[in-house]
């Protein structure tokens, strides 16, 4: 099952060491793991998904995709690029009006050849419904992939990146005690869950809370714990999960999803500048910001070694712009 994918992305990214920021944080080796690096249109981490679900998608012999998210939406972006190399038709729900202007990922899933639907306050899929009735009566076969690409088959994405990762740090000799990440529609989290558990990954996850919204009437930490529980089954996984055991940081998500502020900012310019690395300002920029706070803050041991998953949205910086003076 792990095997059965789409080849789409360019794997494995790398894994650095990430020398001065190090210097920054007496105490603490930070490294990074380069999913901006995936090669799927600038890249990013929800290619990992894409490979499963279109693989599904193909199988069942469909020929359009649907999927919503906000109007800069990697997920989108990359689905919009992952459907132009499969042959598949693309219609993406993008919350919002339509804006004068393309910028960003917007711009870039136009491109890419995306039927671009504009749906208001919804920007999570609640109106894939109605487009899928209306698709299918015009004798579209049509697959759904859940906003986010966060479902069972999207997770396995990461439940593959856990071996990936752990093959990495066998090779460079290096033990990773804590793991940083962004986390907003929880397919990421549970599959990195889920890869912990099935190949014996020995450190501790911390998701970052990106949209302190939630999705469909459920909190995140239950969106987690479904695809978890249904992940642990069909991967024979013995362990008994609760929901408490899905833990996610949400000390930095109270100014709301896509709210680029000054610690997001300063973040972005601390590791362009320090580093020459890239985030973008909506996921990366806040997770990185938690990761460095939790460091200066020492809300973990001293001496412990951290891995930041940087997951790409390179575009949005552009919608940003105005930002920086």
């Amino acid at each position: 099952m792990i095997e059965d994918k789409y080849n789409l992305g360019f794997f494995p990214t790398p894994l650095q060491k990430l020398d001065k920021i190090s210097k920054l944080f007496s105490g603490y080796t930070i490294y990074i793991k380069r999913d901006d690096h995936t090669g799927l249109a600038s890249g990013g981490n929800k290619t990992r998904k894409l490979e499963y679900l279109i693989k599904k998608a193909i199988t069942q012999g469909c020929d359009t995709i649907i999927t919503a998210g906000a109007q800069q939406s990697n997920h989108c972006r990359q689905t919009a690029a992952a459907c132009a190399i499969a042959g598949l038709q693309c219609h993406l729900l993008l919350g919002g009006k339509k804006p004068e202007v393309y910028e960003g990922n917007l711009l870039l899933s136009s491109i890419l050849g995306a039927n671009i639907h504009f749906t208001g306050d919804n920007r999570k899929g609640e109106d894939i419904p109605a487009l899928k009735k209306d698709l299918e009566e015009k004798n579209n076969t049509c697959f759904v992939i859940p906003y986010g690409g966060s479902n069972i088959t999207g997770a396995l994405g990461f439940v593959n990146a856990v071996k990936e990762v752990k093959e990495q740090l066998v090779e460079q000799n290096v033990k990773i005690d804590y793991i940083f990440f962004a986390s907003s529609s929880g397919g990421m989290q549970a599959g990195l869950i889920l890869g912990k558990e099935l190949y014996s990954l020995n450190s501790e996850l911390v998701p970052i809370s990106i949209d302190k919204d939630e999705t469909n009437g459920q909190s995140l930490e239950k969106v987690v714990f479904d695809i978890v529980k249904e992940g642990a089954s069909i991967l024979k996984i013995k362990k008994d999960f609760k929901l408490s055991d899905i833990h996610l940081n949400r000390n930095y998500d109270k100014d709301g999803y896509g709210v680029v502020t000054q610690n997001e900012i300063n973040a972005m310019n601390q590791l362009a500048r320090k580093e020459g690395i890239l985030l973008d300002p909506v996921y990366t920029a806040r997770a990185f910001y938690g990761m460095l706070d939790c460091l200066q803050n020492q809300k973990i041991p001293v001496n412990s070694n951290v891995l930041f998953w940087h997951t790409g949205g390179l575009p949005a910086i552009f919608k940003h712009a105005n930002q920086w003076k």
